[in-house]
């Protein structure tokens, strides 16, 4: 069902929090290089992401996908835990 959706964003990043349930926090990493300066900057970013099944603990890597808004903050769902 998940699969057969049109094309969303996908992200991959690593559970920080499994504190509420069905609920986690998920960061996402990026490194990219300033286009000026060109020095290595290293960047992260918090999702809160609805996970169903309760499948996913802390320091799991996971895949996330774009829905439709579940709350005030949750956008996000876990697709599968790497």
């Amino acid at each position: 069902m998940i699969l057969n959706r049109k094309k969303r964003k996908c992200r991959f990043g690593i559970v920080v929090k499994n504190n509420s349930n069905k609920t986690r926090i998920v960061s996402i990493d990026r490194t990219y290089r300033h286009k000026l300066y060109n020095r290595v900057i290293h960047n992260s970013r918090n999702f809160v992401v609805h996970d169903e099944k309760n499948i996913s603990n802390v320091g799991d890597n996971v895949e996330i996908m774009e829905t439709r808004p579940l709350s005030k903050t949750k956008n996000w769902i876990i697709i599968k835990v790497l």
